[in-house]
């Protein structure tokens, strides 16, 4: 069989991690191993019946049957700008402040397509989203991520920046609510993130994919808030969580005009259009009831407090997420990240990720999520002290105790 060379382009993409976490899940249970698998982030929960019910109307109208607009659907569009402005008092011009794609994965990548190019530096945080690294590489630009520390509540300081990187910066791409730390952001952050960009003029796009989840009464921002966010701002937010939408793929930037015009040519040309009942679900979802998001939040928080308090009790000194679905503990000392979770996962039969997979300062982190039921997580929590790692719970198995 011919074996054809990749274009550059596809030479400089790294292996997605999370297919390779789940391979290794996937080989341990063709084992017939029971794993309790908690390093993914695929929502638990069912989407909500009402827009289930909307998406099957709306695939038996024939307007449906046919190309939607190009930018998408006028009511979906609206409907886009009316949830901003009901949940953060932002006015949003549906015409040219708002593009649709589908999810937001396909809105970070477009984000490098539009902004970024050859020699360009993307600045973000260390740890990251991984598919950043991929976003940037795609468009032939470099990666500056600043290291983000628990003390400074996993918030970057721009002081620790050179100018000469600082002069190459084409985009300062942020995520809050943080995936993988769970770290919120303030007020005063967002602030300085909008103060650099106008003072070296680039543009701040925050993913703002948990933007539905803060735990404690915290309610997470929009950097969209903050005075100057439209102006040298962008967000990208997806139904994907907020909604238990992630199968469904549809997501929406909103914010800076210039921006938002360049996203809507690149997403025509790579993934043309969205199919209109996915659209008028989404719309469904934005505009309808929002009690089911509220009992979310707190089943998450109710997952978070039950893991938190049993892995403390086993003498695993964890710190509790501010917010998404994803709890950020830090390794037992002497261990790396990927050391200790090969050993979660062949001694515990637990996986979970490890931090080195989201930058050089993750080493000392593993990531858990909290989209498993909260019996799982308290079963995950046993196995984990059955193996010893921590000598409190080793004394509790000696002693006979659970």
């Amino acid at each position: 069989m011919a074996n054809f060379k990749p274009s550059a382009v596809i030479g400089r993409l790294p292996e997605h991690y999370f297919r390779a976490l789940k391979e290794k899940v996937a080989d341990y249970r063709s084992r017939g191993i029971d794993i309790i698998d908690l390093s993914s982030g695929n929502p638990d929960q069912p989407t909500p019946e009402h827009i289930v019910r909307s998406l099957k109307e709306a695939a038996g109208k024939p307007e449906n049957h046919g190309y939607p607009p190009f930018y998408g659907k006028k009511s979906t569009l609206e409907a886009v700008a009316a949830f901003y402005k009901r949940e953060y008092d932002v006015d949003l011009d549906p015409e040219t402040e708002i593009a649709v794609f589908h999810g937001s994965s396909t809105g970070i990548m477009g984000i490098a397509q539009t902004l970024l190019g050859t020699g360009d530096v993307l600045l973000t945080a260390n740890p990251a989203y991984p598919p950043y690294y991929a976003a940037a590489a795609m468009a032939g630009a470099e990666v500056h991520a600043i290291p983000v520390y628990e003390k400074d509540g996993f918030l970057p300081d721009y002081r620790t920046v050179s100018e000469e990187i600082i002069r190459r910066v084409k985009l300062l791409l942020l995520n809050y609510p943080n995936n993988p730390t769970g770290a919120v952001a303030t007020r005063g952050f967002f602030e300085q993130s909008l103060a650099l960009a106008a003072k070296h003029h680039f543009p701040v796009v925050n993913d703002f994919a948990y933007g539905a989840f803060g735990f404690g009464g915290l309610r997470p921002i929009s950097l969209l808030q903050i005075p100057g966010g439209k102006e040298y701002g962008v967000e990208i937010y997806t139904l994907s969580k907020t909604y238990n939408m992630a199968g469904w793929r549809f997501g929406f930037a909103a914010g800076n005009a210039s921006i938002i015009r360049a996203l809507k040519l690149f997403h025509t040309h790579a993934y043309s259009t969205i199919f209109g009942g996915v659209q008028d679900a989404a719309a469904t979802a934005l505009l309808g009831p929002q009690d089911n998001v509220g009992r979310l939040v707190e089943r998450y928080e109710r997952r978070r407090d039950a893991l938190v308090s049993k892995l403390r009790s086993i003498g695993w000194e964890v710190s509790a997420p501010a917010g998404t679905f994803f709890a950020w503990f830090k390794v037992p000392e002497g261990y790396r990240s990927r050391e200790f979770a090969e050993k979660l996962l062949e001694e515990a039969h637990v996986a979970v990720a490890p931090g080195e997979g989201f930058g050089s300062q993750g080493d000392s982190y593993v990531r858990i999520g909290l989209v498993n039921s909260e019996e799982q997580l308290l079963e995950a929590a046993k196995r984990i002290a059955r193996t010893g790692i921590f000598r409190k719970s080793a004394v509790q198995l000696s002693e006979g105790r659970p």
